[in-house]
């Protein structure tokens, strides 16, 4: 197998060295085939965990149904217990899991996944979801994608944009297989992987994702993942009701955020074996399955049914909800693997059912369907949830191929995702990698630019409109800088507001002065606090620029603070960080080796007969050890095909003779 494994790699590569003089042609290529390999591991991964649910119920449970009903029980807790096993023996220790993971890699390093534990989680999802368990199907895909196209990218030596680009790719394929919904694919991509629309990703993203799609129906049927009713607005007296609707999933959401980390932490201290912790919570599965058989699993037959039939009573619904809410987290908590996705798509639809089976009973003259807020209520819990309402609203819009409904979903999705970020702060993801000193916005770490203060980084030299200016002379004073927006001063020099090309388009006159069309109400940022605070005010109000001014006399203008400052001081504290944690470790080493021991940072030249080479294949002296390597941002622990470039800093760990030996190695002396 690993002789096949190496042989495929191996071809790979030939392949693409042969087409690597056309850029264009490579990333087509790549694109075709990241969405090609997402859409197939998702298939093999949805037949793999229907094989394994259909084995441990129908099959086992056949065999058990003759000794009694209670005998159900049974299965999640050995489900659980393989599962534990599988974990123990197969699966290395991670801090952040699933699509949290993906997020993590690509905000920090450069989309770099260890892609050879992709086999056994997505084994370990399989075999969750076949014993019953209450998760989702959609992260373990959504790891499969972006695993796929991280080893495509770390196989031929891309750089780190191009393997973040692909990774996002990969994600957004695997989205688009699982639901057979393309375009919820590449929002799902660029929402939550990149967390921003760039012109160079998208059309990369969009080959992946309809590539993923065609083979999805080619195999599967062009169905989407569930088939829904034909919806009708009624009345406009209903959208108070789905404003209602909105205002419960939002808080819904964030306790559902909160409880899986709840679980979490009930788990990791609870000091029993780990393996035996998922049998722990297959009990609990078990005797949930006598009752409402509908919690476990994926869900998405009970998800058909409520939308399609919706025989289920108020009471019932609302008992789905709370046991889905309570089974998720528990399953999570104990070691069962799985997504988040799908049971937040259960709640939404119970909730939703549930609401407009009791509005539908208050207002019966407003000809209520309560499967539309079934719908409805799928979105909102969704994006209150994972934090992404463009795929929330594209998802549920794909599925019923009805523009009908876009007007109450964006309504319920706007509120819900409001009221849960006012409650919770992260979402259901972020709260994960928050809780290891990571917090992103637009794909980015906004922890790493705590230690930067604006003055640091903030232009002074900019160039500024007088409110007694005409509208051309700023127009032209905006052509020549290539601004989209400056700010705007009186006669005194005090800052006053800012003027955009949006202002200027908006006004009807173009014959009055600035100051008859400039925005007063303008943000402002201060020298001496923290990136991460300007860019979050930035994201608030989705502006791209903040006048900086002066705490002491607020309209004394001293610099502007434009995004683009902000992603290149991110760049820079990144290098800054990955530096210092690099010295860290070389200082701890160096206190543990004994004293005859140098530990060394040695930069690779370029004339060096080392570069290009893999480490298996250079002789290094016999006392000498690589420690690790620094490649730019990124700090790796060397393996026999790691490959050294020039410019690449290694940590050798050597003494006497080995270390002078190593270091002419390293630059090329002779």
């Amino acid at each position: 197998m690993n002789r096949l494994y190496s042989a495929l790699i191996s071809n790979l590569k030939n392949i693409f060295e042969a087409i690597r003089t056309s850029q264009t042609l490579l990333l087509v290529t790549l694109a075709v085939l990241v969405g090609l390999g997402s859409g197939i591991g998702v298939w093999l991964f949805k037949l793999s965990y229907n094989f394994l649910e259909s084995i441990m119920f129908n099959t086992a449970g056949g065999w058990m149904s003759p000794v009694g009903r209670w005998t159900i029980v049974l299965i999640p807790v050995i489900g659980g217990l393989i599962v534990g096993l599988f974990n123990h023996f197969f699966l290395r220790e991670e801090k952040v899991h699933g699509t949290a993971a993906v997020m993590q890699s690509v905000a920090l390093s450069g989309g770099r996944l260890f892609y050879q534990n992709a086999p056994a989680k997505a084994a370990a999802s399989a075999l969750s979801l076949g014993a019953g368990a209450s998760v989702g199907p959609e992260d373990p895909a959504v790891q499969i994608g972006a695993n796929f196209a991280s080893m495509l990218g770390q196989v031929l030596h891309l750089t780190d944009e191009r393997i973040k680009t692909l990774v996002a790719a990969g994600a957004g394929a695997a989205i688009a297989a699982a639901f057979n919904a393309p375009i919820a694919g590449v929002f799902f991509a660029l929402e939550l992987i990149l967390g921003e629309i760039s012109g160079n990703t998208l059309w990369l993203i969009l080959v992946s994702a309809v590539v993923s799609s065609v083979f999805t129906q080619a195999v599967s049927g062009s169905a989407p993942a569930f088939a829904v009713p034909a919806y009708e607005f009624h009345s406009i007296w209903e959208l108070p009701l789905y404003l209602l609707l909105g205002l419960i999933a939002g808080p819904l959401s964030a306790l559902y955020a909160n409880l899986l980390y709840k679980f979490q932490d009930f788990y990791s201290s609870w000091h029993v074996a780990e393996w035996i912790k998922p049998a722990t919570a297959g009990l609990v599965l078990g005797i949930a399955a006598l009752f409402i058989p509908q919690v476990l699993g994926t869900g998405y037959s009970s998800i058909q049914e409520i939308l399609i039939k919706n025989d289920f009573t108020f009471w019932l619904l609302a008992v789905f909800v709370i046991a889905k809410l309570i089974l998720t987290p528990l399953s999570l908590g104990s070691g069962f693997k799985g997504g988040v996705f799908a049971p937040s798509l259960f709640v939404g639809a119970a909730l939703g059912g549930a609401f407009g089976i009791a509005t539908a009973n208050f207002f019966p003259g407003l000809g209520i369907d309560p499967r539309a807020f079934a719908l409805v209520g799928m979105a909102a819990v969704l994006a209150g949830a994972v934090r992404a309402p463009l795929t929330a609203v594209i998802l549920l819009f794909e599925l019923t191929n009805d523009y009908r409904i876009i007007l109450p979903l964006m309504f319920s999705v706007a509120v819900s995702l409001l009221i849960s970020q006012r409650i919770q702060r992260d979402s259901v993801y972020g709260i994960g990698l928050a809780r290891h000193g990571i917090r992103l916005d637009r794909g980015r770490d906004v922890e790493v630019l705590d230690g930067i203060a604006v003055g640091e980084v903030m232009r002074q030299d900019t160039a500024a409109i007088r409110e007694s200016d005409s509208l051309e002379k700023a127009s032209d004073l905006l052509e020549k800088t290539r601004r989209h927006g400056l700010p705007v001063v009186n006669a005194r020099g005090k800052l006053v507001g800012i003027l955009s090309l949006q202002d200027i388009d908006r006004a009807e006159n173009k014959e009055v002065n600035v100051k008859e069309v400039y925005t007063r109400d303008v943000l402002t940022a201060f020298p001496d606090e923290t990136l991460s605070d300007a860019l979050r005010r930035m994201s608030e109000r989705d502006i791209g620029r903040l006048p900086v001014v002066s705490r002491e006399d607020k309209q004394k203008l001293l610099g502007v603070l434009r995004r683009a400052d902000v992603i290149h001081a991110y760049n820079l504290a990144l290098a800054r960080r990955t530096e210092k944690r690099h010295l860290e470790g070389n200082v701890r080493l160096d206190a543990i080796t004994p004293d005859r021991v140098d530990v060394t940072d040695v930069v690779v030249n370029a004339e060096s007969q080392i570069v290009g080479k893999k480490m298996k294949e250079i002789t290094f002296p016999k006392d000498c050890v690589i420690a690790s390597i620094r490649h730019g941002s990124r700090v790796t622990i060397p393996r026999g095909d790691t490959v050294v470039r020039a410019g690449d800093v290694l940590v050798i760990v050597a003494q006497g003779k080995a270390r002078e030996e190593a270091i002419k190695l390293c630059r090329a002396d002779h």
